[in-house]
């Protein structure tokens, strides 16, 4: 009885163990193995943290455990540092036979400092310290963002501890890479940014040979904010840092804070000039510019202000007012009619979007991720062809009113016809013309002889349409070597370029009567223009342009006004005769 008793005591006993090993298998965490053919290797919850409240504890009270309460560590954990706290990671390196160098990544490159500890003998420790706090050209392996060498051996696990500190917040992935896989990686990782590089260069030769050639504040506007932005996104992925100032612990700390005040701000000057906000609203353009200026007094004041969560509040605060104010102002003026702001709100909406996801890990929401750091430059590069696309078209539009405006003294603004001017200037040459080639040409005088009628009858706005109606009419008759003019409110003159023969001499003026009769769609019969043309031969019925006009327009004031006829030839001897 005695045997059997102690029998299904360790039935019991089994039964237990199982049911413990089937609890730690069901909630067995990762186990850390440094696999060459799957990179980058992730800790996931291989190793433990810890939160330092004090920032104080040495390695040595760490690895001795008096106290500590570790927990798994997660990917998505996001740690608040603020106040000197510091997070400790310790993970250990199962033995590898490869012979091939593996790092420790963390991938956030604006952390201020990650020491990487591993125990060479009972009680004494190495570590390896990379981040903001030191200059880049000092760290073990120097890159944009901290890469650690961890120890590892073929014959037995080697345990690690890391220590992370920053000013705000950590919440960045750490893995483990290979020193081929570094290699690889960063080749890639340097050609999207050179690519970047490149199409920013490109834009702003672009925008400078605009700004010169073309004399528009625009383009230097345009050119400063790709500067500006480029400038912001170095600093930001440690491109700068690495490349531009390894040397300057200070300054390689302070460029990713204030870059971003000085790339929203010439951004948004950029928008104010192209939505012509100067011209369409003084106050607010001059509460955008002071909104933009206010980046300089706010970049000092985060450069002396030693409270790091502050310089995080300024600088989130900053750049979503900023960037409300300046997409308020695109809103604003496309409602008004702006024919740019539509354009630069298709450029801007990606931009919007992209910058969420930045502002959003510096405010703790969300960890380091593959579109917290290289999201914006994704969508700048989708945005600066838009932004070059809505320069050309304002240059092009501003170009031919300015041809317009300059040509006023030369072309009637309302028909876009050349003027008395021009034409008497054209009368000119073509008397000389037909004398030294010794052919013949003509001159029509064209007045509208009903326009009184159609405005006691319809309305003044009707004579006015009228008159540019029968502008039209006449371009569609004359030839593309003929010349068409407006000579006053309803008369209008038209060039017959020779040599002519007799009978399109005759057919000329009543083909302008026949064409200016034609009814116009969608109005009524009674709305037609009655012209009466005045017509002369060059150089038959004289050589002189000015005593020729007004032959031709004594012709016109002398016809009866109750006179049927509708085309007036000048003979050679001054005589009206009907064509």
């Amino acid at each position: 009885m005695g045997l059997f008793a102690r029998s299904r005591h360790m039935v019991a006993a089994l039964l237990f163990l199982a049911v413990l090993l089937a609890g730690s298998f069901a909630h067995a965490r990762t186990i850390l193995t440094l696999d060459p053919e799957h990179q980058p290797l992730m800790l996931q919850d291989a190793g433990d943290a810890w939160l330092d409240e004090t920032g104080k504890a040495t390695v040595q009270e760490v690895a001795s455990q008096k106290g500590i309460t570790w927990h798994a560590t997660a990917p998505e954990t996001i740690y608040k540092l603020a106040g000197g706290k510091a997070v400790w990671v310790r993970f250990t390196v199962p033995p590898s036979p490869t012979l091939e160098r593996w790092y420790l990544e963390v991938v956030y490159p604006g952390i201020d400092r990650v020491e990487l500890f591993t125990q060479t003998a009972p009680g004494k420790w190495t570590s390896q310290v990379a981040g903001d706090s030191l200059p880049v050209a000092s760290w073990p392996v120097p890159h944009r963002q901290p890469i650690l060498p961890i120890a590892v051996s073929p014959l037995e696990p080697r345990v690690h501890y890391l220590r992370i500190q920053n000013g705000t917040i950590f919440g960045a992935p750490l893995q483990f890479v290979s020193e081929q896989y570094v290699s690889l990686t960063q080749q890639s990782v340097a050609l999207g940014l050179g690519v970047y590089l490149g199409l920013v260069v490109l834009a702003v030769v672009l925008a400078g040979v605009g700004a010169v050639s073309l004399q528009d504040k625009g383009y230097w506007l345009f050119a400063l904010s790709a500067v500006m932005m480029w400038l912001c996104q170095a600093s930001l992925t440690g491109l700068a840092g690495l490349h531009m100032w390894p040397t300057l612990v200070w300054w390689n700390n302070m460029a990713p804070q204030v870059t971003p005040l000085f790339a929203i701000a010439s951004l948004q000057v950029f928008f104010a000039e192209v939505v012509s906000l100067p011209q369409r609203s003084r106050i607010t353009y001059r509460v955008l510019v002071a909104a933009a200026l206010a980046s300089l007094p706010l970049a000092i004041y985060i450069m002396i202000t030693p409270d790091v969560m502050e310089r995080l509040r300024i600088i989130v605060l900053y750049v979503c007012g900023a960037s409300v104010l300046g997409l308020f102002v695109v809103v604003w003026a496309s409602l008004r009619g702006d024919r740019y702001a539509g354009w630069l709100l298709l450029g801007c909406v990606p931009v919007a979007i992209g910058a969420g996801f930045p502002l959003a890990r510096a405010g703790g929401l969300i960890p380091v991720s593959f579109m917290t750091t290289y999201g914006m430059q994704i969508v700048i590069a989708i945005e600066l062809p838009v932004l070059l696309v809505v320069l050309a078209m304002r240059s092009q539009h501003r170009r031919e009113h300015t041809r317009r405006i300059q040509g006023l003294d030369r072309i009637d603004p309302a028909t876009g016809l050349i003027n008395s001017a021009v034409f008497h200037e054209r009368l000119v040459r073509l008397t000389a013309r037909s004398q030294r080639l010794k052919f013949r040409s003509a001159m029509l005088l064209v007045d509208i002889g009903n326009i009184d009628q159609i405005r006691r009858q319809f309305d003044a706005d009707s004579a006015r349409e009228l008159t540019l109606r029968v502008a039209g009419r006449l371009l569609s008759v004359a030839r593309e070597i003929d010349t068409v003019a407006r000579l006053s409110e309803h008369r209008f003159g038209i060039l017959l370029e020779g040599p002519l023969h007799a009978d399109e001499v005759a057919e000329a003026g009543p083909r302008v009567v026949a064409r200016c009769l034609m009814p116009f769609k969608g109005r009524p019969l009674e709305w037609a223009a009655h012209v009466r043309v005045a017509q002369a031969l060059i150089p038959m019925d004289g050589t002189d342009p000015a005593q020729l006009i007004g032959r031709l327009e004594m012709l016109l004031a002398s016809a009866p006004a109750d006179s049927r006829r509708a085309v007036f030839m000048l003979s050679k001897a001054g005589a009206l005769t009907l064509a």
